[in-house]
C-alpha cells in the first residue's frame, strides 16, 4: 500500500513537527496506512505548499501546516505561483498550540513586567527569537514589542526547533515558541 506523504513546511523539532509526527502515528494505527512525515523548509512554509499543489490530487499528499501560511501566502502574493485559496484544501483543524514567552537564564527577568523593565532600560541590548517570518511567532514578538513599547531586534529562524537551539544556546535573549518545542527545555 502506497505510504502517506506528510509534508511539514518546518524542520524537525518545532511544534508544528512535533505534532504532525504525533498525529501520524494515530492515523497510522486508527487508519491502517502508512504515513511519512516529509519536512520541506523555506519561505515560511511555500517551499511545502508548493510542492503540496504540483503534487497528483490523489489523496497521498498532505500539507501539515500552521495558520501561519494564510499570512505568509498574503505577504508573497505576488511571488507565489499558486493561489492557496484555489489550490490548497482544508481538512481539518487538528490542534490549537499555545505560545510561550521563554527567556535565556542570563535574562534577569522573572516576569514579564521585570522583562519590559529590563528592555526599556537598555533598548537596543535584547533579541528576540521566532521562526520564519510571517509565522505566529515571529509577529508575536514584533508585537510584543511594539505593545510594550521596546526596540528588541527580532531574529528569524527556520523553524521552531532551530529557534529554541538559538534560545538555549544564547544567541536570543527570548523568544515566543510552540508549548510541545520549548517545554521539554523549561525546569
Amino acid at each position: 500500500m502506497k505510504p502517506v506523504r506528510l509534508l511539514v513546511p518546518f524542520p524537525p523539532g518545532g511544534g508544528t513537527d512535533i505534532q504532525a509526527r504525533l498525529l501520524s502515528k494515530v492515523f497510522q494505527q486508527d487508519l491502517g496506512q502508512n504515513f511519512v512525515i516529509d519536512n520541506r523548509t523555506g519561505a515560511g512554509g511555500l517551499i511545502a505548499a508548493q510542492l503540496a499543489v504540483d503534487s497528483p490530487g490523489d489523496g497521498y499528499t498532505l500539507l501539515f501546516t500552521s495558520g501561519s501560511i494564510s499570512i505568509v501566502t498574503m505577504l508573497y502574493a505576488s511571488r507565489i505561483k499558486f493561489n492557496p485559496h484555489a489550490d490548497l484544501m482544508p481538512v481539518s483543524w487538528l490542534s490549537s498550540t499555545p505560545l510561550v514567552l521563554s527567556l535565556h537564564p542570563s535574562v534577569p527577568a522573572k516576569s514579564v513586567k521585570e522583562l519590559v523593565a529590563l528592555a526599556k532600560q537598555k533598548p537596543t541590548i535584547f533579541t528576540a527569537g521566532g521562526n520564519d517570518v510571517g509565522s505566529t511567532a515571529h509577529l508575536s514578538a514584533e508585537m510584543f514589542n511594539q505593545i510594550a513599547g521596546l526596540k528588541s531586534t527580532v531574529v528569524t529562524y527556520r523553524g521552531g526547533g532551530p529557534a529554541v537551539i538559538a534560545l538555549i544556546s544564547g544567541e536570543i535573549d527570548y523568544i515566543f515558541a510552540t508549548a510541545p518545542a520549548i517545554m521539554p527545555h523549561i525546569k
